[in-house]
């Protein structure tokens, strides 16, 4: 079976025309920059490391398959992604089994995927690929995979009739036994209390799966699990030394206001800038990558 997403149903987002969006205001917003906090940056640490040690945990799970469904949200760029393909890859180096999928999805792209992906031990992410809330016929293919009966059967009932990348003609159901996981940046939390637009079809999802919300909600906590991601080798890795580390760090708390983006993503171009001129690195920063301010 390869590994992907077959192309019949599929494309990315960044190709498409405008995509309906119908759960924008649960899409996380940005981090609040409150002054004080209720948690010290050691209670942070604890509670973003047990978060993020938890998704590890419940990823491996749905490898095993003792997990058949499970949604982790938060900001994006901060971990969620990593996290999970380091899960997927101690499981199943050769990629045979697991299928990551990303951009737009159609309902027939979604069936062929489940119907490719769909025996025990099989698992397909769902990482960003919002998409496949916006459709009812998604979401009702969805409901079926995830849900908590025994038997998990899936139903094409539509006229249209697909074949499978070698030609062969799909079945109109099939039993589904493999595991999902979605990674998103939507507050379901959020959405529900709140009642934002289809915040039922959250509810209907979380009922269905496990669900993790990485807990990141003010600038202090983006500040803390970047430092996490950092001190465990981000830079070292890449040949900055103490010293460098250091300085890269001080720059990006000191001007967290100012910067465009509070994301792993943002140390890297820091890392960028500060190897292009030693001398004029923070100035370089402050024009490429500062908000632009008028």
């Amino acid at each position: 079976m390869p590994r992907g997403v077959p192309k019949a149903g599929f494309r990315n987002m960044n190709k498409s025309g405008p995509v309906k969006t119908v759960f924008s205001a649960a899409r996380m917003t940005a981090p609040s920059f409150e002054i004080t906090t209720r948690e010290t940056d050691d209670e942070i640490d604890a509670k973003l490391r047990t978060r993020f040690d938890i998704i590890d945990i419940m990823a491996k799970s749905a490898c095993r398959g003792d997990t058949r469904a499970l949604i982790i949200s938060g900001p994006a760029g901060l971990g969620k992604s990593f996290t999970v393909e380091r899960a997927l890859e101690d499981y199943d180096p050769a990629g045979k089994r697991t299928c990551i999928i990303k951009g737009f999805m159609r309902p027939t792209g979604l069936y062929k995927s489940l119907y490719s992906y769909r025996k025990p031990g099989d698992v397909i992410v769902f990482d960003d690929c919002d998409s496949v809330f916006f459709d009812t016929d998604a979401l009702n293919l969805l409901k079926s995979a995830c849900d908590t009966t025994d038997s998990r059967k899936i139903f094409w009932g539509a006229e249209t009739r697909m074949t499978d990348d070698d030609g062969t003609l799909l079945p109109t159901s099939f039993v589904f036994e493999g595991s999902i996981i979605f990674i998103t940046n939507f507050d379901f939390d959020n959405a529900i209390e709140t009642g934002a637009k289809s915040s039922e079809h959250f509810e209907a999802m979380i009922s269905r799966a496990h669900y993790i919300d990485t807990g990141m909600k003010t600038v202090r906590d983006y500040l803390v699990r970047i430092k996490q991601v950092v001190d465990a080798g981000m830079l070292t890795s890449r040949g900055f030394a103490a010293y460098e580390q250091h300085e890269i760090m001080g720059y990006l708390f000191d001007n967290a206001v100012n910067l465009r983006e509070l994301t792993l993503r943002m140390v890297l171009k820091l890392a960028s800038v500060y190897r292009s001129n030693g001398k004029r690195w923070q100035e370089i920063a402050q024009v490429t990558l500062w908000k632009n301010k008028r």
